[in-house]
């Protein structure tokens, strides 16, 4: 039984990923390369992998044994790679960050920039996610560092504060509600909704505390940025929830009024969460403190 670096870096993306062909997108292999990767690693095994249905992959304990062995020898690796990268005269290393849209949309580009700037030789993998799934996925190892919502539960992981930031309702200038110094979510729920995509950590998140008051989300259209929101609420297409520094900077060019959401869940406390400091990948531990000294 011999399973190759590339072989343990494409079951864990399928895991993560949950489907073979979206697990073959992050390795960016073919298809029927991936399917055929994973059926000679069982093959050698001598048993399943993985669980195959309609709804995607998931991993057998014989798999859940080998991920967690994957996820161990990987990051091995890529502490090598870091450690001898300087001398090789190429990357010297690599960052997994999971965020929730906030800060991916917010605050993050600004921080990463700076910090690519003075580090030429670190590549960064960036994704998006809802805060209660980035925890689970830093504590198992998925990635090195997350920005989560400071609401949830973080349990053993360890966490620095970020940033603060609310979401507010926008409305164009000459919608009543402009008028208002503050709405709950459920008294708008009867309104159509300017939004960002489906599958966004945002959009989910929204649908959710809806779903909970018993009332659906009405989306006229999805959009792929907060500032595309905020100019189809100008347009008088719906309205819309975006971040409060993405409303008013918006204020400044476009006819919309930022109105304060009264519900405690839109104040949002941005918070860093990792596994164990020490036990971080260097350049890892200089992004984390890179991220704290301009929270």
């Amino acid at each position: 039984m011999r399973f190759d670096l590339a072989d343990l870096s494409l079951f864990r993306d399928i895991v993560e990923a949950g489907s073979i062909t979206h697990g073959a997108q992050r390795a960016n292999l073919a298809l029927a390369a991936a399917s055929t990767r994973i059926r000679n690693m069982e093959d050698a095994l001598g048993a399943e992998l993985l669980v195959r249905s309609r709804q995607g992959v998931s991993p057998t304990p014989a798999g859940r044994t080998l991920l967690q062995h994957a996820r161990t020898i990987l990051g091995q690796a890529e502490r090598l790679r870091e450690d001898l990268g300087a001398y090789a005269g190429g990357l010297a290393g690599h960052v997994r960050v999971l965020s929730n849209t906030n800060a991916l949309t917010e605050f993050l580009p600004d921080s990463l920039s700076s910090f690519l700037a003075s580090h030429p030789t670190v590549s960064i993998d960036l994704e998006e996610r809802l805060s209660d799934e980035i925890v689970g996925l830093i504590a198992e190892g998925v990635a090195d560092l997350g920005i989560v919502a400071g609401t949830v539960d973080t349990g053993s992981l360890e966490t620095y504060p970020f940033r603060r930031d609310r979401f507010v309702l926008v409305v164009a200038e000459d919608n009543p509600m402009a008028e208002r110094t503050k709405v709950e979510f459920g008294s708008v729920l009867d309104r159509d909704f300017v939004g960002l995509d489906r599958s966004s950590a945002l959009q989910r998140f929204l649908a959710d505390k809806a779903a909970r008051i018993g009332r659906p989300l009405r989306l006229r259209i999805q959009l792929r940025s907060f500032d595309a929101v905020c100019r189809m609420v100008e347009a008088g297409v719906g309205i819309g929830i975006v971040p409060e520094t993405t409303a008013r900077r918006a204020e400044r060019a476009m006819h919309i009024v930022a109105v304060p959401l009264a519900d405690a869940w839109a104040v949002r406390d941005l918070t860093i969460v990792t596994r164990k400091f020490e036990e971080l990948p260097p350049y890892a531990r200089e992004l984390v403190t890179h991220l704290r000294a301009g929270a």
